[in-house]
């Protein structure tokens, strides 16, 4: 994925780079669903049941590229909604406040819950009168605190406070319709899961079904630097460059699909998760036996890249990426994560607004028909037609949205509100937000040095001053301001908007 690993180069340039292409999951967000799935309250936590109802599947095209192993037989259609999804990785999120996030369509809040020590997703929706949740605060008492007007809920969604009852009135918190409805929730490889139905046969589902786990995530031996970055499509791979790949699938079924080629294997998770890992090469060639300790510890040497598309609504996902290794895990502890983002955040600018219009024509001519409509005739796309065929086959050719949306995408924005930055990651991104800040106030320092350099140049009379010293204050006021407006740029392309212009690489 060698388009995917820039990133990484323009930090680690010493690094092998693996011949990974990009990402191949793409999920159709902009599909609108078949069948609505409207909330039904239930006693405890008022809770919200979803009942999937499968899409019609479209008939199977017929492509060149096909995948080489196919499961038979009458196979269980994929459920969209009993699955675990991520909402975001534990590094991004502040235990101080609640955060507001979207996933499946469902407007959800996350927050601490310090009594229990856990992580918490609610329905971002107070009982009382509807306000978000995620406007609130985490009170004295660790309860998440509706800032409307003050009621208060534990970490199992039940009410605490009411201030409005009178305290020799009726319990009104203790009613079942006072209760907030809670997901399941787990902490895996140091993400967010969450399960989209808060029925409560669902409270325990954690001991039946788990998220996708990956150990090279919790292995101390590798790095494990996490970005994440909202986007106005839903995440799809195309191919830059040009190099024949003889890439295999040897497995597709309800559970995703394996392909393998030369170097090593693509996995695609369902409903989110894609990753590709393998050996990486020695650096250079050893002889004799002195070198054979060497020459066995570089080929043990593993890199991942790990893809995790987090369906939000129609037309947007969420797409969290890491990209582990067991060598050269000190320069992550040296570099600061932000630094890696800038080129990361570079790779995704390059493909957003091709990408957004994609989904606009895919959606003119209908998903089931991608197939048909793309030419793929080489074994470079295999794994892109596998997911196809797999989302047909499947998944009913869509995303099966539990909440009603329009039946057409939003227009497409300006360009500098689709490839904005600062909302869609810096926002979210607990690294960057701090690096921001730094770098405005470093912006504004420069800029009051220089202000001051020429003040007492002024104010100074020039008897008192030597030509050597005026000299000095002349050429540090014009560094610094110079300097400013340097950081001015710097900050604005990479921290708020950078126009990719492929004709100009």
């Amino acid at each position: 994925m060698e388009a995917a690993l820039r990133p990484c180069s323009m930090v680690l340039s010493s690094l092998p780079t693996l011949p990974f292409e990009k990402p191949i999951l793409h999920l159709p967000f902009n599909s609108i669903p078949s069948s609505i799935f409207r909330p039904i309250r239930q006693c405890t936590a008022r809770s919200r049941v979803f009942t999937a109802v499968s899409s019609t599947v479209s008939t199977e095209p017929i492509n060149p590229v096909e995948p080489e192993i196919e499961s038979h037989g009458e196979e269980e259609k994929f459920n969209w909604l009993l699955q675990w999804y991520p909402v975001m990785p534990v590094c991004d999120l502040d235990k101080r406040i609640p955060h507001a996030k979207k996933v499946m369509g469902l407007d959800v809040v996350v927050w601490w819950d310090r009594n229990e020590n856990a992580w918490k997703v609610f329905n971002d929706m107070c009982p009382h009168r509807l306000a978000p949740l995620s406007e609130g605060r985490i009170d004295q008492w660790g309860r998440l605190q509706c800032v409307y007007h003050g009621w208060c809920f534990n970490g199992s969604g039940d009410c605490k406070f009411i201030p409005q009852a009178p305290p020799d009135g009726p319990p009104f918190h203790t009613f079942k319709k006072a209760c907030v409805s809670v997901y399941p929730t787990t902490v895996q490889n140091d993400i967010v899961w969450f399960w989209p139905n808060t029925d409560p046969q669902y409270k325990d589902i954690l001991t039946k079904k788990q998220p996708p786990y990956i150990p090279e995530l919790d292995d101390p031996s590798y790095t494990r630097l996490m970005g994440n970055r909202d986007i106005p499509y839903g995440i799809k791979a195309d191919r830059e460059g040009g190099r024949p790949l003889e890439i295999k699938i040897e497995k597709l079924d309800q559970s995703g699909f394996i392909g393998k080629q030369e170097w090593g294997t693509n996995k695609f998770i369902p409903p989110c998760v894609f990753y590709a890992y393998g050996q990486l090469p020695p650096t250079e060639k050893t002889n004799g036996s002195a070198s054979s300790a060497k020459t066995k510890k570089e080929a043990q040497r593993r890199m991942l890249l790990i893809f995790i598309c987090v369906p939000v609504s129609p037309g947007y996902s969420r797409l969290i990426w890491t990209f582990p290794r067991n060598f050269g895990v000190w320069i992550d502890r040296v570099v600061p994560r932000w630094i890696f983002h800038l080129g990361q955040n570079l790779i995704l600018d390059s493909d957003l607004y091709l990408l957004h219009v994609s989904e606009h024509k895919i959606m003119d001519i209908g998903p089931s028909n991608w197939l048909k409509a793309c030419f793929v005739p080489t074994k470079s796309d295999a794994c892109v037609v596998a997911f196809r065929k797999w989302l047909n086959k499947y998944a009913g050719g869509q995303v099966n949205w539990p909440t009603k949306f329009s039946s057409s995408l939003a227009p497409t924005p300006p360009r500098e509100q689709l490839m904005d930055r600062y909302w869609s990651h810096v926002v979210n991104c607990s690294s960057c937000r701090v690096a921001i800040k730094g770098l405005n106030a470093l912006e504004i320092v420069l800029q009051v040095v220089s202000i001051a350099a020429i003040g007492i140049l002024a104010a100074t009379k020039q008897s008192l001053m030597s030509v050597s010293a005026r000299t000095a204050l002349v050429s540090m006021a014009v560094i610094c301001f110079a300097a400013s407006r340097w950081l001015s740029h710097f900050i604005y392309k990479n921290f708020h908007f950078h126009d990719y212009n492929h004709a100009l690489r």
